[in-house]
Order: C-alpha cells, then sequence, then structure tokens
C-alpha cells in the first residue's frame, strides 16, 4: 500500500543528519516512497567552520557546497537507488516560510523531521514545520533505535474528522501487522459537586459516557472489536499525560491529527496536539493531514 509517495527530509548539517537518513530508510518500503527531497534551509549559507575543517577543498558556492555535502551524505548511507532524490539548499529570512513553501512546491506527501534528545538544537524548525505544514509530517527521534512500529497509539476524540485518522491509523497497523492502541482523554467538568456526586463518581458517570461514544464511533471502522484507553484528566498538561499513558502501554509509534474543523483549518493542530509535539522527544510520531484541503490557506497560514 502506498502511503506516501513524495516525501522530503529536512536537514541541518549536523549529526542529526546521519540519523534522520538511516532511520527515515526503514520506513521507504512501507510507506511506498518513489521520491525523496532532502532539502537544507537556513537564514545563511555560508559553510560552518567545523565543516570547512572537514572538507577544506570546498570552493563552490554555498549552495552548492551544500548539496554536494548532502550527496555525499546520502551515497555514505547506502540510500536505495530505486528513489528518485533531489537535493537543494535554499537561503531565507524565515526559514520556516522557506521550508513549507518548498513543501508545497514539490508538491509533497510527507515532510520527514528529527527530533533532538541529546544533540545540540532548539527544534524551532521541526516544531513549527510539525504545526503548519500542508501534509503529513513525521518526526523522527534521535536516540530511539531503528524500526517499524508494533505498537500503534491513536489518541481520538470521536469527533468525525477523527474518524480520517483513525483510519489511517488501522491501515498503517494492518499493513505492518501491528496493534492499533486507541486513547481517548476525558475530564469532570467544573461545577460536578452541584450534582451532589463525588468527583471520583462524576469521574465514573464520563468515564462509562466516553465508553459509550467510543462503540458509536467504532463500530464505523473495520476493527469494531479494538477495546478505548480511557484516561481521567483531571488539570494535568494533556501532551505529558498523553506521553506518559504511551510510556505506560509501550507503544512505538503515535499518530495524532489536526483539528478538522473545517477544511481551511485542517492543516492546524488542536492545543493537545500541540502540546504533544512539544512533550514527545522519545516516540516517532505521525501527524497526519489530509492533503489538498488546505492549499488554499497556505499563504495566510505562513503569515500566522
Amino acid at each position: 500500500m502506498k502511503f506516501f509517495q513524495k516525501i522530503m527530509i529536512g536537514l541541518d548539517l549536523t549529526e542529526m543528519d546521519d540519523i534522520l537518513i538511516e532511520k527515515t530508510k526503514v520506513f521507504l518500503k512501507f510507506l511506498g516512497v518513489e521520491k525523496c527531497y532532502f532539502v537544507h534551509v537556513s537564514q545563511n549559507l555560508a559553510i560552518p567552520d567545523e565543516v570547512l575543517r572537514q572538507y577544506p577543498d570546498l570552493l563552490a558556492p554555498g549552495d552548492e557546497s551544500i548539496e554536494a555535502l548532502i550527496e555525499d551524505k546520502v551515497q555514505q548511507h547506502n540510500f536505495p537507488k530505486n528513489i528518485e532524490i533531489e537535493i537543494f539548499a535554499e537561503e531565507g529570512d524565515h526559514p520556516l516560510e522557506t521550508f513549507l513553501r518548498w513543501a508545497r512546491i514539490k508538491n509533497v506527501d510527507l515532510i520527514v523531521m528529527g527530533r533532538k534528545e541529546t544533540l545540540a538544537g532548539n527544534g524551532v524548525l521541526a516544531n513549527g514545520v510539525a504545526k503548519k505544514a500542508p501534509c503529513s509530517v513525521m518526526l523522527l527521534q534521535e536516540r530511539r533505535p531503528p524500526g517499524l512500529p508494533k505498537r500503534i497509539m491513536v489518541p481520538t476524540d470521536f469527533s468525525n474528522h477523527n474518524h480520517l485518522i483513525y483510519d489511517f491509523g488501522e491501515r498503517i497497523a494492518d499493513e505492518l501487522g501491528a496493534e492499533l492502541i486507541p486513547v481517548h482523554m476525558y475530564h469532570v467538568p467544573a461545577g460536578y459537586s452541584k450534582t451532589g456526586k463525588s468527583f471520583e463518581e462524576f469521574a465514573e458517570i464520563m468515564k462509562n459516557n466516553a465508553e459509550h461514544d467510543f462503540e458509536k464511533f467504532v463500530s464505523h471502522h473495520n476493527h469494531p472489536e479494538l477495546k478505548c484507553d480511557f484516561v481521567l484528566n483531571d488539570g494535568e498538561n494533556p501532551g505529558d499525560l498523553i506521553m506518559n499513558e504511551a510510556h505506560k502501554l509501550d507503544v512505538d509509534m503515535l499518530i495524532m491529527g489536526s483539528r478538522g474543523r473545517s477544511k481551511s483549518a485542517a492543516v492546524l493542530l488542536g492545543s493537545t496536539a500541540e502540546k504533544m509535539i512539544e512533550a514527545n522527544n522519545s516516540l516517532p510520531m505521525i501527524i497526519f493531514k489530509k492533503k489538498g484541503e488546505t492549499l488554499g490557506f497556505f499563504e495566510a497560514l505562513l503569515r500566522i
């Protein structure tokens, strides 16, 4: 099954590039990748001193030298010959805007970015891409060993747009023979005490209601027998809460979706998804967005 035929990998000329290329190779066949763009964007394409020390013979302009360095790195990692590749380095005052514009120009299906844990870097570009990309995004972490997932968590809120994300999760799980683990976070509403019930009693009511909603939700999918994991949020950061649950359940991939309240807003993430991106520096994550429903909104989005 071909999920993403054209992908774009963001590189920053650090050790993370080697990690990201090696990890991405594992997913190529499964994702159905046919063409891969390797892209480096920065405000200044001057060759860093540490790179010049490693390659003292570089004389070409910054963009050509960087593209040659990336090509050499791709070859060193024995990137599959059957995948068509294109490499380019771009300079721009606003790297995020430049990067996302190239994603649109190349009409990519998936952007792959690295998430650092111990290496230097603040992750601003990767976080910005995850939140604003006009297509799906996959974040691959620095220290986690390469490998395809066997336990995939899909946080779900039972909304209409969430059916699309859940269906995508089912397809991936079925393709890999992996286990799909739906997770729902529920709350106790303010003012519950006016009902005369305790917090614990009302939490149980809310959980029972969520279980009923999940039964209706999952009945529309291929695996209605799946059970949902319910997590009570009594005021904690939802990103931290879901990540703690992910580690407790020993999952090895997360799939999230966009807000989906309207076609023009489907590219944007909800607050919980954004908090998960910030909290997650240990598990691979796919942020699934339905390609094509947001392109008319793209230019305005870049100015947000």
